[in-house]
């Protein structure tokens, strides 16, 4: 079932398995803020069993450019999309957010998978040592620790 995601509070909606719920719930409202404030998008979430084309695609990416297959499962999965650009989010129970910003143009399109952790996680092991992570702070999630990195092939 989708659910909105308010911005201007925290709600524990759809997380509540992750064992840091409510920094992820804080990180998924900074998510919702900033898809607001960009885009005027209501950022909505789905049950990760009905993205499940979404989850194949962004699973391909991370294989394919890093070699990652993660252990934790995904929760649940918001996407964004205009004529220019696909942005889905994977939020994951055990406290990651990761986004593919990919630009549909053909020509020098930016391509990019984004990782962010909540508060109070570990950096999952698929990851160690693989990336460095800029911290940021926010008012609903707290610290933020980020990394990214560029994707090289097409693959939409």
């Amino acid at each position: 079932m989708a659910y909105k995601v308010d911005f201007k509070q925290i709600e524990k909606t759809g997380v509540e398995s992750s064992p840091v719920a409510t920094a992820l719930a804080g990180l998924r409202a900074n998510e919702a803020r900033y898809f607001w404030n960009k885009y005027k998008f209501e950022y909505t979430v789905y049950p990760a069993s009905e993205k499940l084309e979404e989850i194949r695609w962004f699973e391909n990416i991370l294989q394919a450019e890093r070699d990652i297959i993660f252990a934790s499962p995904i929760l649940e999965v918001a996407t964004y999309e205009d004529e220019n650009i696909y942005w889905p989010e994977f939020i994951y129970e055990n406290g990651m957010i990761i986004n593919v910003l990919y630009e549909k143009k053909t020509e020098n399109p930016k391509r990019a998978v984004g990782i962010k952790l909540a508060e109070g996680m570990e950096v999952p092991t698929e990851l160690e040592g693989k990336f460095k992570f800029a911290r940021q702070k926010s008012k609903l999630a707290g610290t933020i620790r980020g990394s990214y990195f560029k994707i090289k092939n097409s693959y939409r």
